[in-house]
């Protein structure tokens, strides 16, 4: 059974005002990218790497057989660095797909 990714596994976690000193502006002007459950490892890392996106959890509800509140993974940045990772991600997963 494959490792389940944990937001640990790419990076570890920073507070706010770390991510604000890093992006040089406050959180409020950056956007979310939420990786759906079951979206394959090596894409998130490829995104990470690729668009330097910080990953990040977040709860929110997930609607697989019955709803209920999960932890998953989303990558934080600008919005159109998001935008970009966003076609990027549809892209690898359509290739995944077929």
């Amino acid at each position: 059974m494959p490792k389940m990714l944990t937001i640990e596994d790419l990076e570890k976690r920073k507070e706010n005002k770390e991510i604000e000193e890093e992006f040089g502006e406050e959180i409020e002007d950056l956007f979310d990218l939420v990786m759906p459950p079951g979206t394959p490892s090596y894409i998130i890392y490829d995104i990470v790497e690729e668009f330097g996106l910080q990953p990040v959890e977040r709860q929110m509800t997930v609607n697989v057989v019955e709803s209920d509140k999960r932890e998953v993974i989303v990558l934080r940045g600008k919005l159109d660095v998001v935008k970009e990772a966003e076609e990027y991600y549809f892209k690898e997963m359509k290739a995944f797909v077929e």
